[in-house]
């Protein structure tokens, strides 16, 4: 596991703030496997990075979602080893979007609050386009731009992502066509995912079905985001001459 230089390496200490759990947490993550190991630094001292951050954010939003601590251990095994800080996130994003509430309605400032930066008007309109923010009232709202002080609604869940995607430099028609292909393909392979699902409880009552579906939920997602980015990377590797991962011809 590498560090990412761009964050300072942080001390056991260090991390527990940052990640608003207590060092024995930390630790105990670590034996379980959860986490890591650190960095081991001059005097024998371990520094923990950016990955150890979002790890423990997705722990939490595991945990928030009401699943055990050997669910937590083997839905995290089950992820590619080399996940960075930012796969992770959109991991966790995933994992918040099964929450069924994740909408709120918030003022400006909450907002700015929550995003933790400065919003300016260009921000709160490619946070729009992206669906994690819309303006106005439940019943009301707009294609974008802010209302100065009035309501927004977020999505908690994706929040933290899309302010990260900010400073990704895509046009609002760009943000807008990509959320459009997500958004139907997503869409397809729920109703086909629906459709075998169905077939496969045509003998059962609506209780089993729903507990089948809230089973079959968390490992669907994570197994079409990972499908996801490993095909990105081997479109963007391909687009870029690179060799495959595999080394193969």
């Amino acid at each position: 596991m590498t560090i990412e230089t761009e964050e300072p390496a942080l001390t056991v200490d260090e991390l527990a703030a940052r990640a608003g759990v207590t060092v024995r947490t930390v630790r105990f993550y670590s034996t379980r496997g959860l986490l890591p190991p650190p960095v081991i630094g001059p005097r024998r001292v371990g520094h923990y990075g950016p990955e150890h951050l979002a790890r423990l954010a997705l722990i939490e939003e595991l945990q928030r979602q009401g699943m055990t601590l050997a669910a937590i251990e083997r839905y995290l095994r089950r992820l590619p080893p080399d996940l960075g800080p930012h796969d992770l996130a959109l991991h966790r994003a995933v994992v918040a979007s099964w929450a069924p509430d994740a909408v709120e309605a918030v003022t400006r400032e909450e907002l700015r609050r929550r995003a933790g930066r400065a919003l300016s008007e260009e921000d709160v309109d490619r946070l729009v386009a992206m669906g994690v923010v819309a303006v106005g009232a439940e019943d009301g709202g707009g294609d974008g731009g802010g209302d100065g002080d009035g309501s927004y609604r977020v999505d908690s869940g994706l929040l933290r992502l899309g302010v990260r995607l900010l400073d990704v430099p895509l046009s609002q028609e760009a943000i807008r066509a990509a959320r459009t292909v997500l958004l139907d393909h997503a869409r397809a392979a729920a109703h086909e995912l629906s459709r075998l699902l169905r077939e496969e409880v045509t003998e059962r009552d609506a209780r089993a079905v729903r507990s089948l579906s809230a089973h079959m939920q968390p490992l669907v997602v994570q197994a079409l985001l990972t499908a996801f980015q490993r095909s990105l990377k081997e479109d963007l590797r391909e687009w870029l001459g690179e060799p495959p991962a595999d080394g193969s011809p």
